[in-house]
């Protein structure tokens, strides 16, 4: 009797690109608020942190994605922490879904709408002053978009026009303020550079074990927003 031939070595698999290989490093966290893990997409102004967490909600299959915009206001740029805490971390921490009336920037008031943010394995925050210290402790993760600021806010300028002149010239000083006092970027786990072929990710400044699990590598198309 003939011997079995010997079994096939498995193929070795190709490297994920870097949003995939991002999206599988996040997952395998630990949950940091309740049941979710809550990630945080910071960095400044124009800097094109939409654009990001909206591929990288889609790398995740479909992870919620609060912007800090529905949080923040007029009077609160940066002044929001308390009813975040309130509106969207104490639920999500107990396992349920989010509920709040989302700011409304053109009739300046929140509501009358209601948004829903439930608790899913990954969720993302994203704008500026999401990698906050008041909110680390509830945070995953800490992804920074590492786009000089005079470079983020000229693109933010250019994406909103001269009828959002008035609004960059307060919003500028506001957010160099909060930067300085209470810096994100010094505190990420990866930082998200952009090029024209697409996203790069690194370790961050913090070292910690989700910057470890990644390769620097591009991957494109992308969009600056």
């Amino acid at each position: 009797m003939n011997p079995d031939p010997p079994a096939k070595a498995p193929e070795p698999r190709a490297p994920l690109p870097p949003l995939p290989r991002l999206a599988d490093a996040l997952r395998r966290l630990p949950p940091s608020c309740g049941p979710v893990r809550l990630v945080a997409v910071d960095g400044h102004a124009g800097s094109g942190k939409s654009t990001f967490a909206r591929r990288l909600a889609g790398a995740l299959d479909g992870a919620p994605v609060l912007r800090l915009d529905d949080i923040a206001s007029h009077d609160e740029l940066f002044g929001w922490t308390d009813r975040l805490r309130r509106w969207v971390i104490a639920p999500l921490a107990r396992g349920e879904a989010a509920r709040f009336p989302a700011y409304d920037w053109v009739t300046r008031r929140f509501g009358p709408g209601e948004l829903t943010l439930p608790p899913a394995p990954v969720v993302i925050v994203e704008g500026v002053g999401a990698g906050r210290e008041a909110l680390r402790p509830h945070l995953a993760a800490v992804l920074w978009m590492d786009v000089a600021r005079e470079t983020a806010w000229a693109r933010g300028r250019l994406r909103d026009g001269t009828v959002q002149r008035d609004f960059w010239d307060g919003w500028e000083p506001a957010e160099l303020q909060h930067f300085t006092e209470d810096p994100s970027r010094p505190f990420a786990d990866v930082v998200v550079r952009q090029f024209p072929e697409g996203y790069e990710v690194r370790q961050g400044p913090c070292g910690t074990p989700v910057g470890t699990q990644l390769v620097t590598e591009c991957e494109g198309p992308s969009a600056v927003r």
